[in-house]
C-alpha cells in the first residue's frame, strides 16, 4: 500500500532501498523556506542498522502489510519480555532491545499489537496513550502558571516528560506513548 511521506508513524514498516524498514522516530519539520517533510529515523528489520531518512509529503513509500495479531504483556525477564497470544495462550518472548524505548510503557496485562511477516515478529504497537503517576516534579513556584512554561516530572516507568507547572507530584497523567508527552491529567 503506498502512502504519503508525512502520513509515516513511529511503528510503520515500509519497503526502503530494497528492505523492510521500520520508522523509531517521526518529526516533522517545516522550514521557513521550501516544502514541509518528514524526517524519519529508520531501523532495518533484518540487522538493525539506522537511517535517518527525509521524506516530502509528495514522495509516496511502500508500506508494507504486517500479520497483526493482539497479545498482552506478562512481565519481563531476563531483557526479555513475554507476551501472550489471547486467543491460543502461546506466549511469545521478544528483546527489550528490540522494543526499543518505548519498552518502559508497557504494564501488566496491558494489550499489544505484535505485527509479523511471514512469521517472524517485526514490529509492536502499544497503546497511543497511558496512564502513568508522577514520582518526582519541582514545586509549583507562585506567579510561574501564567507563563507557559512547562518543568521536567519523572514518571513511575523512569521516564521523564515536561509537565505543565500546576501538576504535582503524585497525580496520575495521560502520555502519549508516540511522542513520549504530557496530554492532559487522568480522570
Amino acid at each position: 500500500m503506498k502512502i504519503n511521506g508525512n502520513e509515516i508513524r513511529p511503528g510503520n514498516v515500509i519497503e526502503h532501498e530494497g528492505g523492510l524498514w521500520a520508522a523509531v522516530k517521526v518529526q516533522h519539520v517545516k522550514p521557513g523556506k521550501g516544502g514541509a517533510f518528514a524526517q524519519v529515523e529508520l531501523k532495518n528489520l533484518v540487522d538493525g542498522r539506522k537511517l535517518n531518512e527525509r521524506f516530502r509529503s509528495a514522495e509516496t513509500v511502500e508500506r508494507v502489510r504486517l500479520e497483526q495479531k493482539d497479545y498482552q504483556y506478562l512481565y519481563e525477564n531476563d531483557g526479555m519480555l513475554t507476551f501472550m497470544d489471547n486467543e491460543t495462550y502461546e506466549q511469545i518472548e521478544l528483546a527489550r532491545d528490540w522494543v526499543g524505548d518505548r519498552a518502559a510503557f508497557l504494564q501488566d496485562g496491558m494489550k499489544v499489537t505484535v505485527e509479523s511477516h511471514e512469521g517472524k515478529p517485526l514490529g509492536i504497537s502499544l497503546p497511543d496513550q497511558v496512564v502513568l503517576e508522577i514520582t518526582e516534579t519541582e514545586p509549583t513556584v507562585k506567579g510561574q502558571t501564567a507563563a507557559s512554561s512547562y518543568k521536567p516530572a519523572m514518571l513511575e516507568n523512569g521516564v521523564r516528560v515536561m509537565v505543565p507547572p500546576f501538576i504535582t507530584t503524585g497525580e496520575r497523567i495521560v502520555v502519549d506513548t508516540n511522542e513520549v508527552t504530557y496530554l492532559r491529567r487522568a480522570d
